[in-house]
Order: C-alpha cells, then structure tokens, then sequence
C-alpha cells in the first residue's frame, strides 16, 4: 500500500480528532487533551499547516503547526504540535515522514524556525535541540527543543504557544 502526506480536508476533521485521541490515549507525559488542542486551533485559525498521512483511503498519522510567540520579538516561530500516529502504525517510520514534510512546508512558507515539547531521542534526528535561553515555562529545558529554518539567530526568551493549547473539550 501506499502512503501519502497531504493537507487534511474538512473531511478528515473527525478521523484526525480519533486519531489525535488515541495516540496520546496511553502516553505518560500527556496531558490527554490534544485532540481539543488542534481542534481549538483549527477554530482559531491558527493551524498554519496540518498535515495527514493517509493509506489506503485512511488517515493514519497526523501533524500541525501554529504559530508561538516569543518574547524577544522573534518572528516566523513555529510550535510543532501535536504528531500523532496510529497506535497500531507506530514505529513503523510514518512520524518521520509528517515531521519531514511539515519541516519542509515551514521552511518553504518562510518560517523562521520551530519549537516542540518531546522526547530528545525522537526529536534530535530532525535536528532539534534544546537551546540555552529559549524556555517554555514550566518544562525541564532538555524537553523543549528548537530547529532554526533560517540562518537568523537563534530567539532568546520564553515561548508562549497559542491560546488553544489550553483547550481542555
């Protein structure tokens, strides 16, 4: 079978909130509310890019960007968030395939860069790294990684996500 990652369709809406719900289901570091995030996000229209992985006509993988804010001023940033797979697929090389494409896709758009929350044994082979003085609050440094898109410096300061990543139904 083939796999293939496009932009979702509205009428992908319900499989990414199942799947989105899912894949975090059973996760220790999971707040179990990222299916409302991106929902919330799309609400807002703050998803800059959401992207499914589809096979076989089913959507099996899932990412979305929107953008952060951060408080030195810094434009183009990104939050990467959430990526989520299938729980049966996993493993099986799809995250690294939507994390390709949305990188390609933030570049492309102009992006200066993005930040994540995740585990930096999965993050750092994209390039991702914490960065000394680029801070989340409230999350050990080592968690919150950061991939510049450009050759501008790196941001300095505390990172705010979008409002939505409070969502909580």
């Amino acid at each position: 079978m083939t796999l293939s990652i496009r932009p979702e369709l509205a009428s992908d809406i319900t499989a990414i909130h199942a799947l989105t719900e899912a894949a975090f289901r059973n996760a220790p570091h999971s707040s179990h509310t990222e299916q409302f995030i991106v929902n919330a996000l799309r609400q807002a229209g703050a998803l800059h890019l959401s992207l499914v992985a589809q096979e076989a006509g089913i959507v099996v993988g899932h990412v979305a960007a929107s953008p952060v804010a951060v408080s030195d001023g810094s434009p183009l940033w990104y939050g990467l968030a959430p990526l989520s797979v299938a729980p049966g697929r996993q493993r099986q090389g799809i995250g690294s395939l939507l994390m390709a494409a949305a990188l390609r896709q933030l570049k492309d758009s102009g992006a200066a860069g993005c930040v994540l929350l995740g585990d930096p044994a999965y993050y750092a082979r994209f390039g991702f790294r914490p960065v000394p003085g680029l801070v989340l609050a409230g999350v050990p440094p080592e968690y919150f990684q950061a991939l510049a898109l450009t050759s501008a410096a790196m941001p300095q300061g505390g990172v705010t996500f979008h409002a939505a990543f409070d969502a909580t139904g």
